[in-house]
């Protein structure tokens, strides 16, 4: 039986969720878990084989979650399931440990097959990201967003949304002196000069959903 592990901080989406696992015969509902905190304290003391987990959960970031389980639980398989599309999440998330990438678009069909594979000890990504993945990894020169820290690169997409350095620094649980730094770092990196160049850059790349 394939024990899993809920993550997302919306109870219809957990329960949408829950209800597609339970009713595979081979799987079961480990838990479920609404926070990061939450999620955390889970995989310490539950035993399960995938984490379905959500990328925007309240507490520190899905993408810090993921480290700090992959650093200490070597045995659960991850499934990131995301509202994002694939080219703004999916390739720093399979980086830091995930094993598998899932937009939440996708069909039921499709988890299940995604949390089998995963189970089994194999991976899931969708053609489209192994072709992203495999142009990362050949090409010579990075764009510039590909060089920001994730934490630089929460911040901006914060800020391509609109989001105020008050909004930023609560929504990742750390000061505004700190967010500012990283707005200072992104807007050096990717040679912009405002937060709407950064609004631009975004944009002409479609990092944006």
């Amino acid at each position: 039986m394939i024990r899993v592990l809920v993550a997302d901080d919306h109870a219809v989406v957990r329960a949408g969720l829950t209800r597609i696992v339970k009713d595979q015969p081979t799987m079961e509902i480990a838990g479920e878990a609404s926070t990061v905190d939450e999620v955390l304290s889970l995989v310490r003391e539950t035993a399960c084989d995938v984490l379905v987990l959500d990328v925007n959960m309240h507490g520190t970031t899905s993408l810090e979650a993921l480290k700090s389980i992959r650093a200490s639980h070597q045995g659960i398989a991850i499934l990131v399931l995301s509202m994002y599309p694939e080219e703004q999440y999916a390739i720093r998330f399979i980086r830091a440990g995930a094993s598998g990438y899932l937009t939440k678009d996708a069909a039921p069909d499709q988890l299940v097959e995604a949390i089998t594979r995963l189970a089994s000890g194999g991976r899931y990504v969708t053609p489209h990201l192994a072709e992203m993945a495999l142009f990362a990894t050949q090409e010579s020169e990075r764009p510039a967003h590909e060089t920001l820290s994730d934490r630089e690169y929460e911040v901006m997409l914060g800020i391509a949304r609109g989001k105020r350095i008050r909004e930023l620094a609560d929504e990742l649980t750390l000061s505004e002196k700190t967010v500012s730094t990283y707005r200072t770092r992104v807007l050096r990196k990717l040679g912009c000069a405002s937060n709407a160049d950064i609004v631009e850059y975004t944009l002409s790349r479609d990092l944006l959903a």
